[in-house]
């Protein structure tokens, strides 16, 4: 084919090249758009996976508050059955105290057998006769153990067995009503209002959810709870928190746990009245039933802080924390602390024989108290106590034989009229010579030596320094280990004289209690 003549060329060539810049222009205008396109495109991928994923957390969470709703209806519907069920046990109990009560009565006046105690006990609970039941009780304090089993039993006869034991204890409760003429007040009945707080819990037991529902009628809770505020606003008078006895401390811990009345708002209060009286054994139990579990661990450094590592030993393993705070160290270093606190007491020049007598006391305090905890919680193997047995009997046998008369030399002169023995020859101007039975007293006090002198190895007790752990603070002392092959170092010409027996243990867990509390109290 022959070619075609373009007339006028160069118009063409203008038109085409402008045309070619505007088609470069859009193609770079399409490349942008198509990044844009990508970018919101994955931008809106994104939202969407987002939205996708928080969807799924709100079905999780629904689906958790369903749970949650349907276990929760599960309990109200076994409070409603529970309720019901309670209600006809109470109205069966009714009809049968009704029938048996005046029956009951009249057998024992007829019998008048006074040694039948849970007789006794169920008469005045069948009566509410609250007055005579709360003197009964408080004269039985020899009889401990046997109230407790039969208090519980007497208690579920009552008709609302709540008011039977508020008004009980009412009378020292929350504040002593006793007038003290007689001295009633000097007699403390702390005792005896916690027993009867513990006894009333199984019987106001919820019979499907057991204790942590106590069926206490909402009078008889308010009534509590303002028997509670009372005696909180009574502290000031009873000295402050850290000067408040412990029996009164433990009554009102009882009296919220019984009655279900803990405020979270008061929760400061329970922690440091507990740690105030952490001596007494039910007190690490009380702290976890007062929502204190959480902080158990703070409080037992706060006991560590202060010394009372023996304390701090019974709470580890009442809570369960053991490894945390391993009980052998606390012991050892609780050991350290008495042998610091005994040099301390030697370094009184007034009265040196006194001196001795207290720091002798304040070692076999802490003897006994640590044998103690070896015993209860079978750490022989980890810390073995002969050494401490033998020390203790050191000590022991110490105060003994200071107590024994000093001999009679056999040159000594003796009267002729009487044949006795005379005193010494230079003894002649004193008006009433004998011989002490403890050391005599030097013109010159002889302190025991400071640790410093002994071999940096060993300590004055003859036992090895190990360092205890850093969480237990820095008050806490290098641990000690006792050797049964050494022997203390003497004091004064003899390592000071021992307790009398009759001394109590540390803190309630030694062989001694509180005064006025029988051992199977702390049970």
């Amino acid at each position: 084919m022959g070619s075609i003549a373009i007339p006028g060329g160069g118009i063409i060539e203008e038109m085409v090249t402008p045309s070619f810049e505007e088609f470069q222009k859009q193609t770079s205008l399409m490349t942008s758009c198509t990044l844009l396109w990508k970018e919101l495109s994955d931008h809106f991928t994104s939202l969407e996976q987002d939205l996708k994923k928080k969807s799924e957390a709100l079905k999780v969470k629904i689906q958790s508050l369903d749970t949650v709703t349907k276990q929760s209806l599960t309990v109200l519907e076994k409070r409603e059955v529970s309720i019901d069920k309670h209600v006809e046990i109470a109205v069966k109990m009714v009809e049968k105290y009704e029938k048996a009560a005046l029956i009951e009565v009249k057998k024992l006046g007829d019998e008048g057998n006074d040694e039948d105690l849970g007789v006794k006990l169920r008469s005045f609970c069948v009566k509410m006769d609250f007055s005579e039941f709360w003197k009964f009780v408080t004269g039985k304090k020899k009889e401990l153990d046997l109230l407790r089993v039969k208090i519980p039993v007497a208690l579920a006869e009552c008709i609302d067995p709540a008011k039977f034991v508020l008004e009980a204890i009412s009378e020292v409760f929350p504040v002593d009503k006793r007038d003290g003429k007689s001295g009633e007040r000097s007699n403390d009945l702390g005792w005896a209002c916690v027993l009867v707080l513990e006894s009333l819990i199984p019987v106001v037991a919820d019979p499907v959810l057991g204790n942590s529902r106590p069926l206490v009628t909402p009078k008889m809770k308010e009534r509590a709870r303002k028997i509670a505020d009372v005696w909180k606003e009574s502290l000031d008078q009873r000295g402050g928190i850290e000067n408040v006895k412990t029996p009164d401390v433990h009554t009102f811990l009882q009296h919220l746990v019984t009655f279900g009345i803990v405020s979270k708002e008061d929760m400061n209060l329970y922690r440091k009245l507990i740690v105030g009286s952490a001596w007494r054994k039910q007190m690490p139990k009380l702290a976890v039933s007062l929502g204190l579990k959480d902080k158990m661990a703070d409080m037992i450094e706060e006991l560590i802080s202060k010394g009372q590592h023996v304390d701090a030993v019974h709470f580890t393993f009442d809570v369960g924390l053991v490894d945390k705070f391993p009980p052998v160290p606390l012991l050892k270093a609780y050991l350290k602390d008495s042998r610091t606190a005994a040099t301390s007491i030697l370094e009184d020049r007034s009265n040196a024989g006194r001196a001795l007598l207290l720091a002798g006391r304040k070692e076999q305090s802490a003897l006994r108290a640590v044998i103690k905890c070896i015993e209860e919680y079978k750490l022989e193997a980890e810390f073995p106590s002969e050494g401490l047995r033998k020390r203790l009997e050191q000590l022991e046998k110490t105060k003994v034989d200071k107590k024994k008369p000093a001999a009679v030399p056999a040159n000594k002169r003796t009267r002729a009229s009487t044949c006795g023995p005379m005193p010494p020859a230079k003894a002649g101007r004193l008006t009433n010579a004998y011989v002490s039975s403890f050391p005599a007293r030097s013109p010159t006090y002889v302190p025991s030596p400071p640790h410093s002198q002994y071999p940096s190895a060993v300590s004055p007790y003859g036992y090895e320094r190990q360092h205890a752990p850093s969480m237990y603070g820095s008050r806490s002392p290098p641990a000690i280990v006792y050797s049964p092959e050494e022997a203390a170092p003497a004091m004064l010409g003899g390592s000071y004289p021992g307790a009398p027996l009759s001394y109590p243990a540390y803190g309630g867990y030694g062989n001694g209690l509180v005064a006025g509390y029988p051992q199977a109290y702390y049970r």
